[in-house]
């Protein structure tokens, strides 16, 4: 019996070699991001480099600098795109230029180790005036959670002209909205958390920028020629936006068939429920492409579009649904970009 236990203790102190195994990192790609729009004003083009699905790096992003940057449209016009120097990999327009409708626009970006890219020219069609914006609140139901998460769904109206196709891509713009707090519940730091009611300030104006959580596409195949109202946005309640008065620029803009499918792609990509029977995550293709290797893969898509805009102030009596209140114990003035003055066009009441 007891050779048995010997035996079994040797077994378990063998030593035992580790298995290595190489895997292979992923190709870092590059991806372009960009949008130009007919109204005159700063546009971005991003410009990164990113994993491939499978590398045991996915998901690290990291900005392309250094690059030169440059919009060219079909007569010739040459239009040079600054790189932020605080916002790395970010490259920018003078906040004078603007698209100009029936011109088509390519991209041109040269890195710092000579590689040219381009992009397929985008001719920019004029976009269809928005015709009204209204709002309503949109609950929505969170799997294991008592309450519902919320929001505020843009809406817009439109008349689609008959004589063209038209595409439309909605995107939002800068937000501000007045920001309530309660300076007169300030306690002390830790430890003592004592009472000390501050006696300003309870009301700022907060400026932000939220995008959205999807993809707002839709072409007029089914309402060509017609009066349609679509699903432009959504807004979502944080406890804070929602409390007083909410405003918000809605841009609407008309891009090209190709950047239309692309936007589809993406979107159908990102609304993947994430179950074991749905297709892996894939590079979707868009419209640069590489001058010295034409197949090397550039991800991204460079877009060039009539823009339109509409401003909406939502205000908290015509919503249904709201969250509870984000309490922030302390002057308004500490949270960042919070201001006591509103903005000069300020005017919720017109």
């Amino acid at each position: 019996m007891k050779r048995y236990i010997y035996l079994f203790l040797l077994l378990l102190t063998a030593c035992i070699d580790p298995y290595e195994t190489e895997v292979e990192q992923g190709q870092q790609y590059l991806t372009i991001d960009g949008t130009i729009t007919s109204v005159a004003q700063v546009h971005r083009v991003r410009l990164t480099r990113g994993d491939t699905y499978g590398s045991i790096f996915q998901g690290l992003i990291r900005p392309v600098t250094g690059a030169t940057v440059i919009v060219r449209d079909n007569l010739g016009e040459v239009t040079f795109l600054e790189e932020n120097e605080e916002d790395r990999g970010y490259y920018e327009t003078p906040a004078t230029f603007a698209a100009v409708v029936g011109r088509s626009y390519s991209l041109q970006i040269q890195l710092v180790d000579g590689k040219v890219y381009t992009s397929f020219p985008e001719k920019v069609e004029a976009a269809p005036l928005i015709k009204s914006l209204g709002y309503q609140s949109q609950r929505i139901p969170v799997e294991g959670e008592v309450n519902d998460a919320s929001g505020v769904q843009l809406i817009v109206d439109i008349d689609d002209p008959a004589d063209q196709n038209n595409f439309y891509y909605f995107r939002n713009s800068e937000a501000t909205y007045v920001l309530e707090t309660r300076p007169d519940l300030y306690t002390t730091p830790p430890p003592d958390r004592s009472p000390a009611p501050k006696d300003c300030c309870f009301t700022c104006f907060q400026t932000e920028t939220v995008g959205n959580q999807s993809y707002f596409i839709s072409s007029d195949d089914n309402f060509n020629g017609l009066s349609t109202r679509l699903i432009a946005g959504f807004i979502p309640d944080n406890g804070r936006r929602f409390v007083n008065t909410y405003r918000i620029d809605l841009r609407q803009l008309n891009v090209s068939q190709e950047a239309y499918r692309f936007l589809r792609l993406v979107k159908q990509q990102s609304e993947i429920s994430g179950s074991v029977f749905d297709p892996p995550p894939a590079n979707i293709r868009g419209n640069m492409i590489s001058l010295d290797d034409p197949e090397e893969v550039v991800l991204g898509f460079f877009i060039a579009a009539g823009e339109s805009k509409k401003r909406v102030y939502i205000k908290n009596s015509d919503l249904d649904f709201v969250q509870n209140i984000a309490i922030i114990p302390d002057d308004c003035r500490v949270v960042p970009g919070a201001s006591l003055l509103p903005p000069f066009d300020w005017r919720p009441n017109e």
